[in-house]
């Protein structure tokens, strides 16, 4: 089972490391500061090619759905994953 944090304490790290699975063009018209884009298709063809299993990565999307997903698998597979719950849209609303 993965982890979740909220969009808010997500806020209150120091330093994290973020990722972004949306589309090119969603993260292009705006995003999580500091937050890396890697599509959810390129993550889960290669994700060795993106992600180190000795680090935690905090994983959004626009609603919280695909990153659950998506975390679900990455930590299947080893990965150490934390779920942004609510995706950008939790952290707009908590901006």
């Amino acid at each position: 089972m993965f982890k979740s944090i909220s969009a808010n304490d997500l806020k209150y790290l120091n330093n994290p490391k973020i990722i972004d699975i949306r589309s090119i063009e969603k993260y292009n018209n705006n995003h999580i500061i500091n937050a890396v884009n890697i599509p959810m298709e390129n993550l889960l063809i290669k994700p060795d090619k993106y992600l180190s299993k000795n680090e935690v990565y905090y994983v959004y999307c626009q609603k919280g759905i695909q990153s659950r997903k998506m975390c679900s698998i990455l930590t299947n597979m080893g990965y150490n994953v934390v779920n942004v719950s609510g995706g950008y849209e939790s952290w707009i609303l908590n901006g």
